[in-house]
């Protein structure tokens, strides 16, 4: 079952194919500044349905990671990187990582949240 996730303003607006087992709390600088939990998917379960042009990018440090949000109101809204399930960027396997709090109609507090130590990861 499709999910739908939309920012504050609603002018940013994403669907993913399912709902997500776990989501990810990350410790890295980015990540707990933002405070986005997220739900990770391949590039072909996910859906911007808003134009390109609603969402601004931010790219830090090694450029690896495109950490997107709404050009409007600001909110963290999906990234786009290699899978580091490994501790090292796969770039043959590019994943989307949703901010799962974004979610419309959803219960996040029905999913487990993993905390991953990205401070001293990367």
């Amino acid at each position: 079952m499709a999910i739908r996730g939309s920012c504050h303003c609603k002018k940013t607006v994403f669907e993913v194919t399912e709902a997500p087992e776990t989501v990810t709390a990350c410790t890295c600088s980015y990540c707990s500044k933002s405070g986005a939990l997220w739900a990770y998917y391949k590039p072909d379960q996910f859906k911007l349905v808003t134009p390109q042009e609603d969402v601004a990018t931010y790219k830090w440090r090694t450029f690896t990671v495109k950490h997107h949000f709404c050009a409007n109101c600001g909110c963290s809204t999906y990234g786009e990187s290699p899978d580091w399930s490994t501790g090292e960027p796969d770039f043959d396997n590019p994943q989307i990582g949703v901010n799962a709090r974004l979610f419309d109609d959803f219960d996040l507090d029905s999913v487990e949240v993993v905390v991953i130590d990205g401070k001293n990861l990367w």
